[in-house]
């Protein structure tokens, strides 16, 4: 199979014409949101209804929920809440994932064109990044990654 081009987005620290010009720019088709709660106060055009709709409406991009590809709350409560440790993290996301075998429940074609979403502004310490990196050791590096 041929490689799968995939990129990542945060939206914090985004104003909503800086994060859909990016999205434009890459091509993407498909929006794979990776966050377990998707009606965010964050910022307003990222809550899902209007995400999905914004999207359309700017790019004619399709939104996904895939909350298989976030962490639990206990895990967000540690590293966020809690103010845990990265590595800690880390290890209990990748531990999810495994125990949750995404691998064999996501096909790599699910991804192409598409775009994971989560909060975080950059992917250094996000979860859209480890599911990246989880699949690709999984899967051969069949991902092509581009962090946006």
């Amino acid at each position: 199979m041929a490689q799968v081009h995939v990129t990542t987005i945060g939206f914090t620290k985004s104003n909503a014409e800086h994060f859909f010009e990016r999205l434009l720019t890459a091509g993407v088709k498909k929006l794979i949101d990776v966050r377990l709660h998707n009606t965010s106060q964050l910022a307003g055009f990222a809550k899902a209804d209007d995400l999905a709709y914004f999207l359309k409406k700017i790019g004619g991009i399709e939104y996904v929920h895939q909350p298989i590809l976030a962490p639990t709350d206990s895990i967000l409560k540690a590293y966020k809440k809690e103010k845990g440790d990265w590595d800690d993290y880390e290890g209990g996301f990748l531990r999810l994932l495994e125990e949750r075998k995404i691998e064999q429940r996501l096909k790599p074609e699910t991804f192409a064109g598409g775009c994971l979403l989560c909060s975080e502004a950059t992917p250094h310490n996000c979860h859209r990044r480890l599911v990246c990196e989880y699949l690709n050791d999984k899967w051969g590096g069949l991902l092509s990654v581009k962090h946006l």
